[in-house]
């Protein structure tokens, strides 16, 4: 058993690399600097506006979507299909979309090109991440009965993580200008494929007969928590399910919102420009934090211990961004917005341990990648802190909104149960 216990964490660590560069879909404000069209309003201070950001907002709204039908599909042919053969269609998928969108940069100005570009990276690098999303996590957590939380978490940080990383990594390249931001896309389009193609010959399940470490459990199992393998029909029939996606749903939409504006929010209590762009890479790497925190809770605490603690910190997030934007207190909003990366973290890893816990482990591809159709109206969330902001001229109504919402997450999670 000791031998077999030691193969698995490298296969952890392939895992966290692979979907360390899958994340990039989330650094699409970062890495759309090509895409953009500016103008510059002359005035007693100059102001620049990127006219085209609808449009571009657009082009992210589709790659969440597809990046769920993606982890989707991958989910519904697990059962059928090799993980190789997944994730070499999934590199094929992310190849096209990165070069296709590398054709497209300097021709998007003149607004015929945003059909290709969305086809491009909105569907094809989205629904492709999305396959390779659900096919590693699946496969690595296979390998980790006994530590779901944790290797969930770990996993997902290097997800999280990617927009700060690869993200910038991608934009400071460009910005250089050696190198054009055609060629960088071109270039990383070639990296991303050579990359799951690697992991097609790397990740894998654990072959029939495999000795792991059988589940911790924080108490004595009881006869009712018995695992059990529910099929994605009979999770959709269970009244766990839908709890389950609401409570996440309303989290993921606070943590969007702030993720979406914090540059714009913390700009409005008084920071310079310069803090303000700092605070977008911390509140990555809180949500990152959020991941691995989450994990490690649900290792060494019990589901509902683990779900009070996050429930209760999805509604402390938004309300003490709210007393920061009341009070005019800059740091107050900034611990409000790193509260609220890092509540949006523990969603991500939520989704995968009761995906494993409540419906067991069996059928994890199809369930965690149906689950994870909570991500698809998160980003709706931010465009309604657009709106309301262009209505009212603040943010405090988005956010009092976001914390009666938080308040009602709060007592779904208490309806949370495997019966």
């Amino acid at each position: 058993m000791e031998s077999k216990q030691l193969v698995r964490w490298p296969r952890l660590v392939i895992g966290v690399a692979i979907l360390l560069f899958a994340g990039v879909i989330y650094a699409w404000s970062v890495i759309n600097t090509p895409f953009r069209v500016v103008e510059t309003t002359a005035g007693e201070v100059a102001r620049t506006a990127v006219k085209n950001a609808p449009q571009l907002g657009h082009n992210y709204t589709l790659t969440i979507i597809f990046f769920c039908i993606g982890g989707l599909t991958s989910g519904l042919v697990s059962k059928k299909t090799p993980a190789a053969l997944r994730l070499a269609i999934s590199a094929a998928l992310v190849f096209s979309g990165f070069f296709i969108s590398s054709r497209l940069v300097g021709s998007i100005a003149d607004g015929s090109s945003y059909t290709m570009l969305y086809l491009a990276y909105g569907v094809m690098s989205g629904a492709g991440i999305g396959v390779a999303y659900n096919t590693v996590i699946g496969a690595t957590n296979a390998w980790f009965p006994d530590k779901q939380g944790l290797c969930s978490g770990i996993q997902l940080m290097g997800f999280g993580l990617s927009a700060l990383v690869i993200g910038e990594t991608i934009k400071a390249i460009g910005r250089a200008g050696e190198i054009d931001w055609g060629n960088v896309y071109a270039i990383f389009a070639i990296a991303m494929a050579g990359i799951l193609l690697l992991a097609a010959f790397l990740v894998k399940p654990p072959p029939k007969g495999t000795l792991l470490p059988a589940p911790k459990t924080v108490r004595k199992a009881a006869p009712s928590d018995e695992a059990k393998d529910y099929t994605l029909l009979e999770m959709l029939r269970r009244p766990s399910f839908y709890m389950i996606f609401v409570y996440c749903t309303i989290v993921a939409a606070s943590g969007s919102a702030a993720i979406g504006f914090a540059r714009d929010i913390v700009a409005d209590v008084g920071a310079t420009a310069d803090f303000a762009v700092t605070t977008v890479g911390i509140i990555a790497v809180a949500n990152g934090l959020g991941r691995l925190s989450c994990g490690w809770l649900f290792d060494h605490l019990r589901i509902r211990q683990t779900q009070m603690i996050s429930a209760s910190l999805a509604i402390l997030a938004p309300l003490t961004v709210v007393f920061g934007l009341m009070t005019g207190t800059l740091a107050i909003c900034f611990i409000g917005m790193c509260l609220c990366g890092f509540t949006y973290g523990f969603c991500p890893t939520t989704l995968s341990v009761f995906a494993a816990r409540f419906y067991g482990p069996k059928n994890f591809s199809p369930n965690f990648s149906m689950l994870n159709l909570v991500l698809i109206p998160a980003p709706f969330a931010a465009k309604l802190a657009g709106n309301l902001k262009d209505a009212s001229g603040e943010f405090l109504s988005t956010f009092l909104i976001l914390t009666g919402l938080t308040v009602i997450a709060f007592f779904v999670n208490l309806g949370i149960k495997k019966a």
